[in-house]
């Protein structure tokens, strides 16, 4: 079947564009995958997404090789995967607004790639970037695990050309599905950030030591606002009303959502003498100035004693804290994944503004450790941790139980991945 389609798929894109170059010779004996992704570097879910993806594809493609395409540039990032990566070929180079690229980095890479995966994400965040690989070649490409939410009819169209479409979430799919494009080359595939595979154990164990944290005796907690502000990240495009009002709904929810994980850092503290420590730390760079505000200071003293701080990072070293803690509690979405690709079990507090990814908790089967910020009390977070003191190997099991399952997942997905540059 999957063959076939990927006949179809050949046929229709030759006789659409008139192109020639692409022939079938069988199977490619090392095929060569071109991988766009690394988004930002400000935030350590979208610096994972990239690890995961290469981890995926070196684990259940291995003979394939690797160039990754990345957005964004960042020397740190770079030695991060070049460490564990040493055999992949990072390659920069922008497009401009008629899809053409200058860089020949990336048009060497056009023409020696049999394939091009757009890895995941927030949205499509590469379009661009598929444009420019169907406008220099008629070779597939495909998504993997993104979000699609509210996609136009100019990304529709695009779509349509894809050997596969990976979402991280079942309502994907269902957006596709109303805007009428379905089959069976799209399916529910979770966010590449469940096979990150990087650690840092020096750094994660220094910062224990500094800090007096034993291993599963501190857990770790995460602000969000309800909207990025990345205006004071970086220079954007937003027009004065749109900073606006990003800031007027940051400020109208932002004491109201951290009162109730606050709650539960006092309950921790409290409750669970000599394995009572509190880590808050950063998903994003920004959180760095708004721990103190949102969830120290209001703290009561007995419990301000407990928690320490950690600044922003990359995701190996939070990893490596996140197997350590007992659990993490979280407003951002991959910091609960990073730490539960590592074992630990961790509950993600989903403020609505965060687009519709979150629905891959539910997906996968953690329906009980996401709660609804705007539908929970702080009484229900301070449960579910209570909870998971009292039953915490039963809630490991579901964590291990969960991963085989995802691990199966990206193994039958890569297998079509496969079969397509056969």
């Amino acid at each position: 079947m999957i063959t076939s389609r990927r006949n179809f798929l050949k046929t229709t894109a030759l006789s659409a564009f008139g192109l020639a170059i692409f022939q079938s010779c069988g199977k490619t004996k090392n095929p060569t995958i071109l991988i766009v992704s690394g988004w930002q570097d400000v935030n350590i879910g979208d610096i994972a997404h990239t690890p995961g993806l290469l981890h995926i594809i070196e684990t259940f493609i291995p003979e394939a090789e690797i160039i990754l395409w990345k957005k964004s540039k960042s020397e740190l990032v770079e030695e991060l995967l070049g460490r564990s990566f040493p055999k992949v070929k990072i390659i920069h180079g922008d497009v401009d607004d008629q899809f053409y690229v200058k860089s020949d980095a990336v048009t060497s890479a056009f023409q020696s790639a049999d394939i091009m995966i757009h890895g995941s994400g927030p949205s499509i965040v590469g379009e661009p970037n598929l444009r420019a690989w169907t406008k220099y070649s008629n070779k597939p490409f495909g998504i993997f695990g993104t979000t699609i939410q509210e996609p136009t009819d100019d990304l529709l169209a695009l779509l349509k050309q894809a050997a596969f479409i990976f979402t991280r979430e079942t309502k994907s799919i269902e957006e596709l599905e109303i805007r009428g494009l379905s089959g069976s080359h799209i399916s529910f595939v979770p966010d590449a950030t469940f096979f990150l595979n990087q650690k840092d154990d020096v750094k994660a164990m220094e910062f224990q030591r500094q800090n007096d944290l034993q291993n599963k005796q501190y857990i770790c907690v995460i602000p969000r606002l309800r909207y990025t502000p990345y205006h004071k990240i970086r220079k954007m495009d937003w027009t004065p009303e749109k900073i606006a009002e990003v800031e007027s709904v940051n400020e109208a929810h932002k004491e109201a959502d951290h009162a109730k994980l606050r709650e539960a850092i006092i309950w921790w503290v409290r409750n669970n003498p000599g394995i009572n420590k509190v880590v808050v730390c950063p998903e994003m760079s920004y959180q760095v100035d708004i721990m103190d505000e949102l969830l120290i200071d209001p703290l009561p003293e007995d419990v301000k004693s407990k928690v320490v701080k950690h600044g922003y990072w990359l995701p190996d070293e939070a990893a490596s804290l996140y197997q350590n803690a007992f659990t993490i509690l979280s407003f951002e979405c991959h910091s609960p994944i990073i730490a539960l690709v590592n074992g630990t079990p961790s509950f993600y507090l989903r403020q609505p503004q965060d687009t519709i990814k979150g629905q891959m908790y539910y997906d996968l089967g953690y329906n009980d450790w996401v709660f609804e910020i705007e539908e929970t009390n702080g009484e229900q977070i301070v449960e579910a941790l209570s909870k998971l003191v009292e039953n915490t190997d039963v809630a490991i099991n579901h964590v291990i139980s969960i991963n085989e399952k995802i691990r199966t997942t990206y193994q039958t997905a890569s297998g079509q991945i496969d079969a397509i540059i056969s």
